[in-house]
């Protein structure tokens, strides 16, 4: 299933490996990552009450499409790598590199300006790092 050297179902695998990691580790997070935004549990139930359940469900879809996008950015970028390049460890480093050069560093920019805690960015960029390299090894494993 590929098109212009793109394995879309690779793409797909990837986007929900990752949307599924992101809610499995802000689950266990939760407490932590409210703490870092300044926010009780109670404060963050206040601010759903009310809201429709499109509204509710907005984040997720965003993330999910948010990360079909970056899934797809990371085939393409492997791709430029050449024939024969699309492997496993080459998705891994390059997750890697692209997560050191643009995730993290924007994270830790957009998050320093207003004053948030350094752990906000700690917790939010462990989660980037670990959807960028789960994205990398699936869309490499793939091919």
């Amino acid at each position: 299933m590929t098109f212009a050297g793109m394995n879309y179902l690779a793409i797909l695998a990837a986007a929900v490996a990752a949307w599924f990691f992101g809610a499995i580790y802000y689950t266990v997070l939760s407490k932590p990552w409210l703490a870092a935004l300044g926010v009780s549990m109670a404060e963050m139930k206040r601010r759903q009450e009310g809201r429709s359940k499109l509204k509710s469900a907005a984040p997720f879809i965003l993330s999910f499409v948010a990360e079909i996008v970056m899934a797809w950015v990371l085939a393409g970028v492997l791709g430029h790598l050449g024939p024969g390049q699309v492997t496993l460890r080459n998705g891994v480093i390059s997750a890697l590199f692209l997560w050191v050069g643009f995730v993290l560093t924007t994270v830790a920019t957009n998050n320093a300006y207003p004053g948030r805690k350094p752990m906000l960015t700690v917790i939010d960029t462990g989660h980037w790092l670990g959807v960028m390299l789960i994205m990398g090894a699936i869309v490499g494993a793939f091919g």
